[in-house]
C-alpha cells in the first residue's frame, strides 16, 4: 500500500479542499492517507512570511478563487469572519487523537468546523474538547493528551522534520521522495500513485 503523507494546518484555505478531494483519489489506487500535523504559524515565521501583507487585490482574487473550488465541488466552504487564526491547539488535539485511532475524523472535524460554518474558537481547546467527545473521546483524557508533554513535542518534531524533508507549506502530499504543494496538484498526485502501481 503507498501511503501519502498529508501535511495540513487548520488556518490552511487549501487544506480543506484537499483533505475532501484526496480520499476519493486514494480510494481510487489503494493509498493511504498519513496524516502529518505542519504548524503554519511557526514556518511563517521561520521564513519570515507575513500571509496578510500579500497585495489586497491578491487576497480579494483568492478568495473568490477559493468559492470557484467550493461550487465546482459541491463542497459548504464560507470564508470565515476570524482570519487567520491560531492553529497550534488544534494540530495538538488531532496529534492526541492518534491515541483512541481518530485522527483523520478529528482533522474533518474541525477543518468543517472553521471553513464550513466560520467557528474561529477551532483554535482553543474547550471546542476542541466539544470535538472530541463528539466522536466518543472522554473530554478530560483528551485535554490532558492535547496538553502534555509529548505531544508538544510531537507537533514540533513534526513540523521541524518536515522543513527538513523540504517541505514548505500546506497542504502538502509526499509520495516517497515526490513533493505536491497545494490542492490544485491533485492530477500529479494522482499520476504518480499510477506509477507507483497502485489501481486505475
Amino acid at each position: 500500500m503507498t501511503d501519502i503523507e498529508f501535511f495540513w494546518d487548520p488556518g490552511s484555505t487549501n487544506t480543506y479542499f484537499a483533505w475532501k478531494l484526496l480520499p476519493a483519489i486514494a480510494d481510487r489506487h489503494g493509498a493511504r492517507i498519513v496524516p502529518r500535523a505542519f504548524n503554519l504559524g511557526y514556518v511563517f515565521r521561520h521564513h519570515n512570511y507575513v500571509l496578510m501583507e500579500e497585495p489586497a487585490a491578491k487576497i480579494e482574487n483568492r478568495k473568490r478563487d477559493l468559492m470557484r473550488w467550493a461550487g465546482k465541488h459541491d463542497l459548504a466552504f464560507g470564508f470565515p469572519d476570524v482570519f487567520p487564526i491560531k492553529t497550534s491547539v488544534a494540530l495538538r488535539g488531532a496529534i492526541a487523537m492518534r491515541r483512541w485511532n481518530r485522527e483523520a475524523d478529528f482533522i474533518s472535524a474541525v477543518l468543517d468546523a472553521y471553513w464550513e460554518r466560520g467557528d474561529d474558537s477551532i483554535s482553543g481547546l474547550p471546542t476542541l474538547r466539544k470535538l472530541a467527545e463528539g466522536l466518543g473521546i472522554d473530554g478530560d483524557a483528551f485535554e490532558a493528551e492535547t496538553e502534555s508533554d509529548p505531544v508538544r513535542a510531537a507537533l514540533a518534531d513534526e513540523t521541524g522534520s518536515a522543513l527538513d524533508r523540504g517541505v514548505f507549506g500546506a497542504p502538502s502530499m509526499l509520495i516517497g521522495d515526490e513533493l505536491f504543494w497545494g490542492k490544485d496538484r491533485m492530477e500529479f498526485v494522482e499520476d504518480e500513485l499510477r506509477r507507483c502501481g497502485g489501481g486505475a
